[in-house]
């Protein structure tokens, strides 16, 4: 089988099982670092389509990358230091996977490739930010300014295409942006080939190696309400090991799947040292044996192997195994990076900074069959009128109110924001009547969640509230669910930041 070439989406080969795969043959990828253009601020990252070898004992696999990788090539930035982007699409006209041109965005009369780059967590101007509307077709380019104007995180980029960013980040299009500054240098973390990306996401497979995205099973309306695969990749393989040193390790864990929840844990049972999530370091670690990530979402985790030479450890989610480290007996040089008990500060925003509490309520449609068949924020689709309207520079709280009985997390483009608290309510009554009647007291964040955050879990049948305060540029930019079947179905809304009452005077 080794060598041959499948064409993505091929339907006539037999599902792939992982299980019957032999495990941890292939070592794990390292994304490479962009290259400059030219300038030193400048980059030019091509969509082009690749051939992979995602498993020894598969056949070629044909995606969708950036400069010949996916996960692509990830940007190293600095904070304050503006950088700008040319994405250029070199992708075929024909797409991969089935259109579903029932949904927004996604009507016959477009093209069937297109596409339009946002980077997840950037404080971005508008222009910049990758509007889902915004897609340009195979053959032309955009070049994006990004200004860097925020603390040091892990942020990343993929593409947002309205009506089809599913099946576009499915393909392959997606990569890390790290941003870094003076304050993280000087904590003594892990760093060069100790600092390792962690991209992972599932994917369904053929026999003949080509990607398998589900579909309804009716030609004319191809949609699902979720895409889970039964293969667990990390940065490009399945089934990867990693070779370690008896030492620290940092880590840079980013969920870039369509839909799935991962809960982790290592096979040893020791614990995760995280130091930040979403939007940078938190204000000390947290010392976690498991813990979940959503789709969208980042952790920043430190973990020692000095007490496991020669051992082999495994990253767990719940029944799947993802990653084998292999611990080697001995270091190669002595390790002088730092643990630290203090991070960064997290100042908190406290709910009386507040002008205005917004309460969204999530809700599904079902269809003549009970099937799900669309979900809406605030129960608007997406091109009804703009009803989110921050004023610039002013706090704001969103209760994410949710009635349906998946968990969703929920990304707001521009912005960080803290977890105030979850909270069960009454779902059949509010139904009834539009009354909230609580059942339960408030939960405060799990300990993983307390720090900046941009994007939310908010749980099925509670009320999430988030703080936010809208800062940085003015315009539209949007907010959505990052189930990617969820947000391409009319769960994403635009919003708009608004210039205050006294710039007009």
């Amino acid at each position: 089988m080794a060598g041959a070439v499948a064409v993505v989406g091929r339907a006539q080969s037999p599902a792939l099982h992982p299980e019957t795969l032999e495990k941890f043959v292939d070592p794990l990828p390292i994304p490479p670092v962009a290259k400059s253009a030219g300038k030193r601020d400048h980059y030019r990252l091509e969509m082009t389509e690749i051939l992979v070898k995602m498993h020894r004992d598969l056949p070629a696999t044909r995606i969708w990358g950036y400069n010949g990788s996916s996960p692509g090539p990830v940007i190293e930035t600095r904070s304050g230091s503006s950088v700008s982007v040319e994405w250029v699409n070199h992708l075929p006209k024909k797409h991969c996977f089935p259109i579903d041109h029932n949904l927004h965005g996604a009507e016959e009369d477009k093209p069937e490739v297109r596409t339009v780059v946002h980077v997840h967590g950037a404080k971005t101007p508008p222009e910049s930010d990758g509007y889902p509307e915004h897609w340009y077709e195979p053959g032309k380019s955009v070049t994006y300014r990004y200004p860097n104007l925020q603390e040091a995180a892990a942020l990343w980029y993929h593409d947002h295409a309205m009506g089809i960013n599913r099946l576009n980040i499915y393909a392959g299009l997606f990569g890390l942006f790290v941003v870094r500054d003076d304050h993280e240098d000087a904590l003594n973390l892990p760093k060069g080939r100790f600092e390792i990306p962690l991209v992972i996401y599932d994917r369904s497979f053929r026999q003949d190696g080509s990607l398998d995205y589900p579909d309804s099973g009716m030609p004319d309306m191809p949609w699902v309400p979720e895409a889970f695969g039964e293969a667990m990749i990390v940065n490009g393989k399945l089934f990867p090991y990693l070779e370690v040193e008896p030492r620290k390790y940092r880590f840079r864990l980013l969920n870039a799947a369509n839909g799935r929840f991962f809960h982790l844990s290592l096979s040893d049972g020791q614990k995760f040292s995280q130091i930040g999530s979403d939007q940078g370091l938190m204000a000390s670690p947290v010392a976690l044996d498991s813990f979940v990530i959503a789709p969208g979402e980042r952790f920043d985790l430190l973990v020692d192997f000095a007490a496991h030479a020669g051992e082999r450890i495994v990253l767990k989610s719940d029944a799947f195994e993802i990653l084998q480290f292999r611990v080697s007996n001995k270091l190669v040089s002595g390790d002088t990076s730092s643990m630290p008990a203090t991070l960064r500060p997290v100042v908190k925003t406290v709910e009386t900074l507040a002008v205005k509490t917004r309460r969204i309520p999530l809700i599904e449609l079902k269809g003549p069959n009970g099937d799900s068949m669309t979900m809406l924020l605030g129960g608007k689709h997406w091109d009804m009128p703009v009803t989110e309207n921050p004023v610039i520079d002013t706090v704001e709280i969103w209760e994410l109110l949710n009635t349906t009985e998946d968990s969703h997390p929920i990304h707001l483009h521009l912005v960080r924001f803290q977890i105030l608290d979850r909270r069960s309510f009454d779902e059949p009554l509010y139904f009834r009547t539009g009354q909230i009647r609580f059942t339960g007291p408030a939960t405060p964040p799990d300990p993983y969640e307390v720090g900046w955050k941009d994007t939310i879990r908010a749980h099925s049948k509670m009320i999430t509230r988030i703080i936010v305060r809208f800062e940085g540029y003015l315009g539209r930019y949007v907010w959505h669910c990052h189930v990617l079947e969820h947000e391409d179905n009319e769960m994403m809304r635009p919003y708009e930041v608004l210039p205050s009452p006294e710039s007009k005077r």
